[in-house]
């Protein structure tokens, strides 16, 4: 596989190394009556934690003679800062200032642990300046808090030995990857150190161990460690992580890698996070903060599933792991396996400007693999049942969950949660809504009272507004509900759900009715015998730029849970170019002409997009004075729906090519900055690249 040597958004990944000019260095004066500086290297550079945008800059300190063993580049410090003593990182050390005046000196060296390796330093910085962030922000992200008493166990840990005994013997089996026939020549350039970057287009299926995509993930990271580099593996949440985990260890052996989740608790959390930093273990397996886990020479970064949104980070500066990833990958000369059953158009353009290579398995093998889709509504089937066009579950459909479960458990997709989570008026149908705040109103079982989703009041004396009846219908039935009508008609089958209440991870090879939510359905032993993916519509309704990637992968990712060549069922029109995708299991046409049609109407990822978002006169105040760049096109602003309807916000979305990507950040983190520094009362929030963009 050949990839060319540039990146795909351009200037989005300039080189780390790319230093801004500076004025010449002022020697450091010896200070007077107090003690005495370390003779070498005094000047310490340090990255304050300062929420303030406008001060996202290293500050120089003096180091005392007494720190000068302990305070080395990535230790935390404690320093004084406008008159308050704050923490910080130790970025470097230096002969002399820039600054003329008198320098402070370090309060203290928190621990002589060296956190913040020199690479996560730089791809911090890289990330904050591409969502045009802070520092501090995003090494809040990067860096996880300190735990005195882990940092004290005993560090005469064995070192790690899995790349060293990875390189004593012989290249292993291709496991998975000999379906594909890219896949050997991408495991030889991961042996061989070399850094190949792909998207793969994973087979769908479940055998006896559960899907095949974390064995192949975990050979790939074998074959790294056996080319002497380091591995890190990120999906979207602690189920997925169970799966991986256990793949590793079954391919490399106990110990060889660590799993990073949030669910682990703090002090495990940085127990195993020191094992990482320490050089004790080459491979890790996380969600989307072990992104910036400070593996040893990095070799391959994997990341699975790259459409699912819980790769985005919540907090600010707001950064999705696949960015984060590509930019280590880029700067640090490390592989990069963007895989999943589905593509999204962002990982279709790093293939289309040649970034990336395609890894995708034969027709012929996938039609062995993938299941037999049938959507309802088919012509044979109206003429068989007619009431067919308006039944939430067709006769199609019981047919095949009754057929499915004489030889295993069947699987219920239902994209909505809850019980009814919408109601409406039983007469004119309009929506049903609170008395008091006008949130939508909502049922949380069959015998309880209808309650408002926004402020929790509850609606017992509800009357529409519209007609005056007092009757409610079901909007939009939930998994809940789903679930419990469907053990009236199967009475003697056990009914399980999965959903935000409680996930399950994996069920028997037992006749079972499994109704879960997407992304909540439990892996299968052996796979399920048959599936329905219900009310098609509400997944394809949605106001999204993403809506229809988004519902294809959801219904791929429950597909693949199936036996191959099971039945599958899916509730939608087969015009539908998604659901044509489905039935021909063709994940790269679709992702393809979603990447043409966004081309051509320039949104998202043809071009950069930002978006400001809080109240009227913020945004237009900021809006009139950030100094954009040659060509941005400037959207809105629009209002804004907030959760409860009472705060006033509009939201302008500003539009550059790819090139100016990385001028609009600077732009923009530069006008936030000015507000910052003049201490503007509102705050403008502002996300780059966001996933809502409509």
């Amino acid at each position: 596989m050949t990839h060319s040597s540039l990146p795909p958004d351009d200037d989005a990944l300039l080189p780390l190394d790319a230093v801004r000019e500076r004025p010449a260095p002022v020697a450091v004066p010896p200070a007077r009556g107090v003690p005495e500086s370390a003779e070498t290297l005094p000047v310490a550079r340090v990255a304050v934690d300062t929420p303030l945008p406008h001060l996202d800059r290293p500050f120089d300190y003096l180091v005392p003679a007494s720190m000068d063993a302990d305070a080395a580049p990535g230790t935390r410090v404690r320093v004084r800062f406008a008159g308050k003593l704050v923490d910080g990182f130790l970025l470097e050390r230096a002969e002399a200032s820039e600054h003329t005046g008198k320098l402070a000196r370090l309060e203290r060296i928190v621990s002589p642990e060296r956190v913040l390796t020199p690479e996560i330093a730089l791809l911090a910085r890289a990330v904050a300046d591409r969502y045009a962030g802070t520092l501090a922000d995003v090494l809040r992200l990067a860096v996880p808090p300190r735990h005195a008493r882990v940092e004290a166990e005993t560090r005469d840990e064995p070192h790690d030995r899995a790349r060293e005994e990875a390189g004593e013997e012989g290249r292993g089996e291709p496991g998975p990857w000999a379906d594909y026939p890219d896949g050997e020549s991408f495991l030889a350039a991961l042996a061989e150190g070399r850094s190949p970057r792909a998207v793969w287009t994973a087979l769908p299926g479940t055998g006896q161990r559960g899907p095949g995509w974390p064995e192949a993930v975990a050979v790939a990271v074998r074959e790294t460690l056996r080319g002497g580099r380091g591995a890190l593996v990120v999906v979207p949440d602690g189920k997925d992580v169970a799966l991986a985990d256990a793949a590793l260890s079954a391919v490399l052996g106990p110990g060889a890698h660590v799993a990073l989740t949030s669910d682990l608790g703090p002090a495990e959390r940085y127990r195993r996070w020191l094992r990482v930093v320490r050089g004790r273990v080459s491979a890790v397996v996380g969600t989307r903060a072990a992104a910036f886990a400070p593996v040893r020479d990095l070799g391959l970064a994997v990341i699975w599933d790259d459409g699912d949104d819980l790769h985005a980070e919540r907090l600010a500066p707001y950064p999705h792991a696949r960015e984060i990833l590509a930019l280590r990958a880029h700067h640090g000369r490390a592989g990069l396996l963007i895989g999943g059953y589905a593509r999204t158009a962002e990982s279709t353009r790093l293939v289309a400007t040649g970034w990336a290579g395609p890894i995708a398995a034969a027709r012929e093998t996938v039609r062995e693999r993938a299941p037999r889709v049938r959507p309802a509504g088919e012509d044979s089937e109206l003429a068989r049942d007619e009431a067919a066009r308006a039944a939430r579950l067709p006769s199609l459909a019981w047919r095949v969950l009754r057929a499915g479960l004489e030889t295993g458990p069947v699987l219920v997709q239902v994209p909505r949660r809850g019980y009814l989570p919408a109601l409406a008026c039983q007469s004119c149908r309009a929506t049903a809504r609170c008395g008091s705040c006008g949130g939508p109103l909502a049922l949380r079982g069959g015998h309880a009272a209808p309650y408002c989703r926004w402020c929790g009041r509850i609606a017992g004396d509800w009357r529409c507004r519209a007609c005056g009846t007092a009757r409610m219908r079901a909007q939009v039935v939930g998994a809940r509900r789903t679930a419990e009508e469907l053990g009236r008609a199967f009475p003697s089958v056990p009914v399980r759900t999965s959903g935000k209440e409680g996930v399950l991870a994996e069920i028997g090879a037992a006749r079972a009715l499994v109704v879960a939510t997407p992304g909540a359905e439990p892996v299968a032993e052996g796979g399920y015998a048959a599936a329905v993916l219900l009310d098609g519509w509400a997944l394809l309704g949605r106001p999204d730029l993403r809506v229809a990637e988004e519902t294809l992968r959801r219904w791929m990712n429950a597909a693949a849970l199936l036996r191959p060549r099971a039945e599958l069922v899916v509730l939608a029109d087969s015009s539908v170019l998604a659901v044509q995708a489905l039935l021909r299991w063709d994940p790269v046409t679709h992702a393809e002409r979603e990447l043409a049609e966004r081309t051509e109407l320039r949104f998202p990822p043809a071009v950069r997009i930002a978006t400001l978002t809080g109240s009227p006169a913020a945004v237009r105040e900021m809006l009139g004075e950030v100094a954009l760049p040659e060509g941005a096109q400037v959207l809105g602003p629009v209002p804004v729906d907030t959760p409860r309807g009472d705060q006033v916000r509009e939201r302008a979305m500003v539009r550059v090519s790819q090139a100016g990507g990385s001028a609009l950040a600077a732009a923009l983190k530069g006008a936030v900055g000015v507000r910052s520094a003049r201490k503007s009362p509102e705050v403008v929030r502002v996300c780059i690249d966001p996933l809502d963009v409509i």
